[in-house]
């Protein structure tokens, strides 16, 4: 299977040929990696693929850091629901 084949981030669509080109270019850390590539960043918020970059740093470069922590909503909230709250207090 060719890397570009292989999804890592199904959210944001970022294959590992991605995650390898943003190494390759000099980007050494998660959150330069997201940046870059946009990985992490969809509806999961990084629950699903940032270990799997994490693990793909530390194979291709040695790198020894710890995820980043994850931040709120845990779980997407629609729109509707904050649109809902704002009506109560007019």
């Amino acid at each position: 299977m060719k890397a570009k084949e292989v999804a890592i981030c199904f959210c944001m669509d970022v294959t590992l040929e991605d995650i390898l080109k943003a190494i390759e270019l000099g980007y050494r850390d998660i959150e330069s990696i997201k940046r870059f590539t946009g990985v992490g960043t969809g509806p999961c918020q990084g629950r699903m693929c940032l270990p799997i970059v994490a693990e793909i740093l530390r194979e291709k470069t040695g790198w020894s850091g710890e995820l980043p922590t994850q931040r709120p909503p845990v779980k997407p909230v629609p729109l509707v629901a904050l649109a809902e709250v704002g009506e109560d207090e007019r």
